[in-house]
């Protein structure tokens, strides 16, 4: 098995039941999430050495966040204990034209103040085949900011293949915030995922006459826009997925990957969301394990594109779909039948 590292936040996630509002709530919901703990649950789920890197408070919220993690088979022996607190977000589900919501109580969280010297990054990564991060870790603090970059440098020190998803988060920084930092750490990226506002607000790239509110996706823009990135950056491939929003309810799902010299755009999804949060995690989760696992980029795509598409079909941030059922989509079995 490949031994995939993550590095990042996990987070109590709380959300009012039966698509209420905040104000109406009586209870919450409760699951645990967080960017690149997702792509580490549904990387272990396809079978590969998942290891979370991060850091938890030692009692029981931080210890049934890790339990989570351990139930879906990621490893957490990367795990360090100690700091105050679990990041927390609310999430308030949108449906038709209202639109979700999400209100962060994430400050002083345990991972936000821990500092690169308490992680043995060049024994986290011996025998690793893959690194994934996110926008999200190096945006909650100035200290994840060194641990990000530190853990990089190690990555390269022992040849381990780099994947990023920009993640802009506006909640977390500013554009010019996110430019500053982010483009430092691509110089040890091979793979770039991100969607239109992460090119543009990351790292300066902006798709054509691409405007995703009225679900008008220009992909020549596109194209341009990826030979410049590789052309900036040198990465083996950059890959965007293609997200039309007609409705919080109802969405197009797409995706485009370029390696250098060819464009593949992937088959197009029509989907009824159930909950989109960890839609993109589960694609970047869905890439990794089909660039490691097929010859070319386009059984790659095909396969994260259906494995998204199946993650907004399921409640919670962790995708849970089978490599036998994305599959089964990707080979074009959409029908929903009642399996017997």
């Amino acid at each position: 098995m490949k031994k995939v590292v993550t590095l990042g936040e996990i987070m109590l996630r709380l959300s009012p039941p039966e698509h209420q509002r905040f104000v109406q709530a009586s209870q919450f919901d409760i699951v645990y999430g967080g960017g690149e703990a997702n792509v580490a649950v549904s990387l272990a789920n396809y079978g590969m050495d998942a290891f979370f890197v991060s850091k938890l408070p030692d009692n029981p919220i931080g210890q049934s966040a890790v339990n989570e993690l351990r139930k879906f088979g990621v490893h957490t022996d990367y795990i360090l204990r100690g700091g105050e607190r679990v990041g927390i977000y609310y999430l308030e589900h949108g449906a038709s034209m209202r639109a979700s919501n999400v209100v962060y109580d994430r400050a002083r969280s345990a991972i936000a103040e821990a500092k690169a010297d308490e992680f043995d990054f060049d024994a986290i990564f011996t025998g690793a085949d893959w690194f994934h991060f996110s926008g999200i870790t190096p945006a909650i603090s100035l200290e994840a900011r060194d641990m990000t970059l530190k853990a990089l440098q190690a990555a390269k020190r022992h040849g381990v293949t780099v994947s990023v998803d920009l993640n802009y988060r506006k909640k977390l920084w500013t554009p010019e915030e996110a430019k500053a930092c982010m483009t430092e750490l691509m110089a040890y990226v091979d793979v770039c995922i991100g969607n239109e506002e992460d090119a543009e607000k990351v790292l300066g790239f902006k798709p054509g006459e691409t405007d995703v509110t009225s679900g008008e996706l220009e992909i020549e823009g596109y194209k341009s826009i990826f030979k410049q990135m590789q052309e900036t950056f040198d990465f083996k491939y950059v890959v965007t997925t293609l997200r039309e929003s007609h409705s919080a309810s109802d969405n197009g799902w797409s995706a485009l990957i370029y390696n250098g010299q060819e464009f593949y755009q992937s088959k197009h999804y029509d989907i009824r969301i159930v909950d989109r949060v960890g839609g993109g995690d589960s694609f970047a989760g869905g890439l990794i394990y089909g660039l490691m696992a097929y010859e070319d980029q386009e059984k790659a795509l095909e396969f994260a594109v259906a494995a998204s598409a199946l993650k907004h079909t399921i409640a919670g941030d962790f995708n849970h779909a089978t490599i036998d059922e994305v599959l089964r989509l990707s080979g074009g079995d959409g029908s929903g039948r009642v399996e017997r």
